[in-house]
């Protein structure tokens, strides 16, 4: 019995491994320039989101450095009917954190509320900010960015390897533009 207990442990141990993200870290990346981060980013793909519902493409976020120190972030995309449907909020940095902030689009006079803020990370980046790969401590979320409208399909498939092996549902990612 202890054997058979010992074997279905050693056969469930990657299972799990795999299933909690063990494979690498799920972190920020160590450096963000936020000057060279800023502009405009188009969406390749992204894990099903409630708030994305309606997006059917030419889904873009551009972000600008505030005086303040914050970002204003911009959001649009597309939608069934043809409209563009836009959202706008705002980003801070996170201390001792460079590839990390906080997203709120919720009214600013709620910002005290630390609900209405949200985990946005820089997992992954291309040394030249080409293209970058934004998800967060729960694993629930993950966008896939570019700066050109398409992306080519090797790069992307090697992105989405890294963001599996960092425990990201890649399989389930909704393909927001064409790959080449």
């Amino acid at each position: 019995m202890k054997t058979l207990i010992a074997l279905l442990l050693a056969l469930a141990a990657p299972v799990a491994m795999a299933q909690s993200g063990a494979g690498a870290p799920n972190a920020p990346v160590a450096d963000l320039d936020l000057e060279r981060y800023a502009g405009q980013w188009h969406e390749i793909a992204h894990l099903p989101m409630f708030f994305q519902r309606q997006c059917v493409d030419r889904i873009t976020a551009t972000y600008t450095r505030q005086p303040d120190g914050t970002i204003e972030v911009r959001n649009a995309c597309r939608t069934k009917d043809g409209d563009m449907d836009e959202s706008t909020g705002v980003a801070r940095p996170v201390d001792g954190a460079p590839g990390a902030l906080q997203v709120r689009f919720a009214p600013g006079f709620l910002s005290w509320l630390p609900m209405v803020w949200a985990d946005y990370w820089v997992i992954d980046l291309d040394p030249e900010y080409r293209w970058a790969v934004v998800g967060g401590p729960s694993r629930k979320y993950l966008w896939v960015l570019s700066r050109e409208p398409s992306m080519e399909r090797a790069q992307f498939e090697q992105i989405t390897a890294r963001a599996r092996a960092k425990g990201y549902p890649v399989d389930r990612l909704v393909m927001a533009a064409p790959l080449r």
